[in-house]
């Protein structure tokens, strides 16, 4: 236990070696850490925070895109499933569903497909075209290095063959009929154990992807899109198999980007679980705890969903607040949804986002597009017509009033949909001149009114229902803020 604290705190020294930490004067922050400045955000007191200071809050979605969660092969088998296609219209699109952000899945199999070869540069060019896409639409983007069942030869996607280790007995290809049975097989479970191990095998692999991790972040280091690296999805390990990546990548991804967020998860298991073990000391900073949320999504009765209230819903949010102020870090939940056909959907998908308002947390709605698997997703689709259509009941259950950077420290946050009324309320930073942003769901229509500390006031409009309105700025006082929508029939 000493070993690893001592390892942690090293780990925060080297990271802050010349980081770019300031404290602004009178910040009436809720903690004496430093602010640590980022481009285009940083993280202070266990917030994501804007180049002006503003605490952001981030509502976005997962898409995987064709081409770069391509599962097709150079052998002749056949790919696993077909993924969608991303385009400026989807961007768009985005944009008018509320999100403002986007969580890239990215593969080490398409980065790095053999073991000498060196980087895949057309993979990375279509990353990049993914990203000036969504930044012409205002979207910032998380770029998730992202694996199911541990590689596209033995399961989903991830690593390439040569990181298999022991080697595959049997390489798979598609359909994509039986990703369960794939996540619990022998061959999957071993690489998991040795990548995660304490072996010379998988030392040596989490060293070649903590170099494929920080050529990705030296290429995209400077993109204004990008927030920052989720360093691996879904990890099948302990705490101290995390700990063991988190030890090698950290301080590397770190140096290679100091303006962007290093984003962790816990182990998988949490999905189920709805809970993860508390860390004996934080990672450092720059960093995001980035949990998924699946509460009855994948391990539930029919019975148990009729059941379900809000305050089933409550605990693994809950938990996720809890643990990552252990980890002092913002809390960004990177996955959470649930079957859009499912008993009780449209309440699951309204009492998850009210409950991430509630403790603060910034996340990722999974998915964009699905035409594969459970055809998930924002979207129908239509295999006759090969064409999607919006699932509107989802797009109204989604359509919120909701903090997007707050000009100040919020302490509530919470929009009742029945009569139409957001109230923010935050205690003051004299060091933020800037407006709030608050983004209203282009679905719920425009603002009625708008109050700061029950007093009426002006706003401007922005693209895509945003709009910006002062409340307190230039004092340390505690304030609530009011906009008013048309009441949800």
């Amino acid at each position: 236990m000493i070993r690893r604290a001592a390892l942690l705190i090293a780990l925060s020294t080297v990271a802050c070696a010349g980081d770019d930490a300031a404290e602004p004067p009178d910040t009436n922050a809720p903690c004496s850490r430093p602010a640590r400045k980022g481009s285009p955000l940083g993280e202070h007191c266990g917030q994501l925070i804007d180049e002006a200071g503003r605490v952001v809050l981030l509502r976005g979605v997962n898409a995987r895109v064709e081409g770069l969660f391509d599962v097709t092969f150079d052998d002749g088998r056949k790919a696993l499933e077909e993924i969608p296609s991303y385009s400026a219209e989807d961007a768009q699109a985005m944009r008018d569903w509320g999100f403002d952000s986007l969580r890239l899945p990215i593969n080490w199999s398409g980065i790095e497909p053999t073991k000498d070869g060196g980087f895949d540069q057309k993979y990375l060019d279509r990353v990049e075209q993914v990203l000036d896409l969504s930044h012409a639409a205002g979207l910032r983007v998380l770029l998730d290095l992202h694996q199911d069942a541990y590689s596209k030869e033995i399961g989903e996607d991830g690593a390439p063959l040569w990181a298999i280790v022991p080697p595959p007995t049997k390489l798979l290809e598609g359909p994509l009929t039986d990703l369960e049975d794939r996540r619990l097989s022998k061959q999957v479970l071993d690489a998991f154990d040795t990548f995660f191990g304490d072996s010379a095998d998988g030392t040596f692999l989490r060293e070649r992807f903590t170099q494929m991790a920080v050529h990705v972040m030296q290429r995209f280091g400077d993109h204004p899109a990008v927030i920052g690296l989720e360093i691996f999805n879904e990890p099948i390990a302990t705490i101290e198999g995390i700990d063991r990546l988190n030890a090698a990548a950290y301080a590397a991804i770190r140096g290679a980007a100091p303006k962007k967020l290093y984003l962790f998860e816990p182990s998988s298991t949490r999905n189920v679980l709805d809970t993860a073990p508390l860390p004996e000391a934080p990672l450092g900073p720059m960093t995001g705890y980035a949990p998924h949320v699946y509460t009855l999504a994948f391990v539930s009765t029919n019975a148990q969903k009729q059941a379900m209230t809000k305050a089933t819903l409550r605990t693994s949010n809950e938990n996720a607040r809890l643990e990552a102020d252990a980890w002092q870090a913002p809390l960004v939940i990177t996955e959470w949804g649930f079957d859009p056909n499912a008993i009780k959907a449209g309440e699951y998908f309204t009492w998850q986002s009210e409950l991430q308002d509630e403790y603060g947390a910034s996340s990722f709605f999974w998915v964009w597009k699905e035409r594969s698997q459970g055809n998930w997703g924002c979207f129908d689709f239509d295999p006759a017509t090969q064409k999607f259509s919006e699932r509107t009941p989802l797009k109204q259950a989604l359509g919120r009033v909701r903090p997007m950077a707050v000009a100040g420290w919020p302490t509530r946050s919470a929009f009742d949909r029945k009569t139409g009324v957001f109230e923010l309320e935050l205690d003051g930073n004299p060091s933020v001149r800037e407006p709030h942003r608050i983004a209203v769901a282009p679905a719920l229509g425009a603002p009625s009114a708008a109050e700061c500390d029950d007093q009426p006031i002006e706003w401007d409009s922005a693209e895509h229902g945003e709009i910006r309105l002062r409340c307190g700025q230039g004092d340390s006082g505690h304030h609530r803020l009011r906009v008013r929508v048309p009441p949800a029939p």
